[in-house]
């Protein structure tokens, strides 16, 4: 059985826009990555609202670091064949970052942990990574959410193509989800089920080649 893990914030646990819930199942977008692939792969969804590629974030009951938690996810999963890593868009928060440039270097060092990390398997197992930049964050009518992400339209347009940079040079994956999908004016950051399930879809022939199933 081959193994994907997604790796990503509320863009991947679902978060609707419309509701503030999760969206259903089938319009997840792993879980329509998932029904791409089909039977001989198995994707394992770890998307935790507010989650930062490195940051500290104090404001819920749960380790929103993602550099610190990835080495224990890994090994949770293993053997784990291929890591999706769609992270960056808490970052733009100005008290947590800010900046697309602190957001580039969190997914480095995300990228070098998933790359490297033997997943406790003493085989010497090694996943692959694709790294997806989010879509860039639009403007909403949401005071709370304009405020919490102030600055971060503009920082969240620079993702993409440092992302890209990023990929080529560590030699792994990269898609840019902004091609395909774009967040709700509802708050500005979320995706509503259209445009989740348009991230699935999209991801599903580049995972069939970087995996050949």
């Amino acid at each position: 059985m081959t193994t994907v893990l997604a790796y990503g914030d509320s863009l991947t646990w679902g978060s609707c826009p419309e509701t503030g819930g999760r969206h259903p199942v089938s319009h997840r977008w792993p879980d329509v990555l998932s029904a791409a692939l089909g039977d001989g792969v198995t994707v394992i969804t770890n998307g935790l609202r507010g989650r930062t590629t490195a940051y500290d974030e104090y404001l819920a009951d749960c380790d929103r670091n993602g550099v610190r938690v990835l080495p224990t996810v890994l090994n949770t999963h293993a053997p784990i064949d291929l890591v999706i890593i769609l992270l960056g868009a808490n970052d733009m928060k100005p008290h947590i970052c800010g900046t697309s440039i602190g957001a580039l270097q969190g997914v480095r060092r995300l990228t070098q942990i998933a790359k490297n990390h033997m997943q406790g398997l003493s085989n010497g197992h090694r996943a692959k990574v694709l790294i997806v930049a989010p879509p860039p964050l639009v403007e909403s009518d949401d005071l709370e959410f304009r405020a919490m992400f102030d600055g971060g339209i503009a920082e969240s347009k620079k993702l993409d193509g440092l992302y890209e940079k990023l990929a080529k040079d560590m030699d792994v994956a990269f898609f840019d989800a902004g091609t395909v999908a774009e967040a709700s004016t509802l708050d500005g950051v979320h995706l509503d089920a259209e445009n989740t399930k348009k991230i699935g879809a999209a991801l599903a022939p580049i995972v069939k080649k970087l995996l050949a199933v």
